[in-house]
């Protein structure tokens, strides 16, 4: 394949995913982009494999019907509640290829910079080597900056993820949990990673490298161990970010044209994602970057009343005598697999003439769209599927509400209680409904560990049970 056939494969490559971008911003045209980013990405790896300079085909094949066995493996297993961690997993293999990258590419770079000293045959280099003999001193000088920050982004990037995924699956603790000196320890990381940037570009060993990754290590794993459980959607996001800023960088350092194109658009994708989701939240983007948010700022107000629970016959009655009903779906739906229940109910609902629709934070779940999707799935119509935004003022002009396993947005503590760790953040203001159900296991707190004042409000009952069996309760019982 020559450089002509690769250049135009990468291009079309590139207008494929940003195709596919583009079309993931909407649910009706999801799927189709999906469809793009696969074929961008069939087009690049073939372009890639057979390309000019490439070397051990053999090998490269078989690691690729290898990781392709697996990935269908263990995409066929995962359940969408499992979604989450099964990202942040992914963004981890990111991080550490380009930690792997980097140091080959340092260690070729002294192989070929050794050859050139004892006047070597330089003829005789193939691939990425050949490439490297070719460069001249200042073209050096930018690699090993290149080949430095890809390194650190990517160590970064794989202990963040891997945190993150401890915290996403329970193996973690999902409070926000510093050392002693917190950001002091994170800033001298850093610092001490800009020292050996220094010593490392003006020719010092290896070890300085080896340094670097050891502090960004430990800088992803303080990061997001800093982060607390309600801001975990925004880190997901995030972390996809740094893992394209990640390869960014290796691209540059490869001199791979489509991998600082695809890496750029995932850097900045997941960037902007970010930054949207901390302003939905009311959160300041390089404070939960910097892992400044999870944690109380003081006692939390006291809660008074109680939990009064209610049967399945209590809400069919109340869903029977209403015209207008909100739904908030959260991540108790998705560990109870009830979207499918709850979409049932929906239709029944519509068709005794009722007006229902699902209110949507934008942090529900714990992945960016988890909600949508879930709901996608299960054939909700997109046109009845709102954003907090759309549906927040309809909330007092509404008579029932019911909340499906979600804890932190739905919770009036983000509005009146300033010690709260979600002091601050928009929520959906369910409380302002004539009457509340709340969908719940027990009387535990969310994911974050934070307890909700509404569950103890006069128009709130508690509607014990797994989700998907408390919805199904109600089929029968409908009008």
């Amino acid at each position: 394949m020559t450089i002509g056939i690769v250049s135009a494969a990468y291009i079309a490559a590139a207008i494929l995913f940003i195709l596919s971008l583009g079309g993931l911003s909407g649910q009706e045209s999801a799927k189709r982009a999906v469809w793009y980013g696969i074929a961008g990405m069939a087009l690049a790896v073939i372009a890639t494999v057979f390309g000019p300079g490439v070397g051990h085909g053999f090998i490269i094949l078989v690691m690729i019907a290898g990781g392709s066995a697996i990935g269908y493996y263990v995409a066929a297993r995962v359940q969408m509640t499992e979604m989450p961690q099964l990202v942040a997993a992914l963004h981890s293999f990111v991080g550490l290829a380009a930690v792997f990258i980097g140091f080959n590419a340092e260690l070729e770079l002294g192989t070929v910079t050794a050859l050139k000293a004892s006047g070597g045959d330089l003829s005789a280099l193939a691939g990425f080597a050949a490439k490297l003999a070719q460069k001249d001193l200042v073209e050096i000088a930018i690699l090993k900056v290149e080949i430095f920050l890809g390194v650190f982004i990517g160590a970064v990037t794989f202990t963040g993820s891997v945190i993150a995924f401890g915290k996403l699956a329970g193996k973690v603790d999902g409070k926000a949990k510093k050392l002693p000196g917190g950001h002091l320890l994170n800033a001298g990381a850093a610092i001490g990673s800009l020292i050996l940037l220094v010593m490392f570009f003006n020719d010092a060993p290896i070890w300085t490298l080896v340094l670097m990754t050891l502090l960004a290590f430990f800088i992803g794993y303080h990061l997001i161990m800093g982060i607390g459980g309600a801001d975990m959607p925004v880190v997901v996001s995030m972390l996809n970010s740094y893992s394209g800023w990640a390869a960014a960088a290796i691209g540059f350092t490869l001199s791979n044209d489509l991998l600082i194109v695809t890496g750029a658009l995932v850097g900045s994708s997941g960037a902007i994602l970010s930054y949207i989701m901390c302003k939905a939240m009311n959160r300041s983007f390089v404070s939960v970057i910097l892992g400044g948010f999870g944690a109380t700022t003081g006692p939390a107000m006291e809660i008074e009343g109680e939990q009064i629970a209610i049967d399945a016959e209590g809400v069919a009655t109340a869903l029977n005598d209403a015209d207008s009903v909100i739904i908030v779906p959260g991540y108790g739906m998705a560990v109870a697999q009830a979207q499918q229940a709850v979409s049932e109910l929906t239709r029944k609902l519509r068709a005794a003439g009722k007006s229902v629709r699902f209110a949507i934070h934008p942090v529900a779940g714990r992945l960016p769209g988890h909600m949508n999707v879930l709901l996608a799935e299960a054939k909700v119509p997109y046109d009845i599927v709102m954003e907090m935004d759309e549906i927040n003022d309809d909330f007092p002009n509404t008579d029932v509400v019911i909340v499906i396993g979600s804890n932190d947005i739905v919770n009036p503590a983000a509005e009146e209680d300033p010690n709260s760790p979600i002091a601050g953040m928009p929520v959906l203001q369910v409380w302002k409904a004539k009457q509340v159900f709340v969908s719940k296991r027990g009387q535990g707190t969310g994911y974050s560990g934070i307890e909700n004042p509404l569950f103890y409000k006069e128009n709130t009952r508690m509607f014990y049970g797994d989700a998907k069996t408390s919805i199904n309760k109600l089929q029968p019982l409908m009008a």
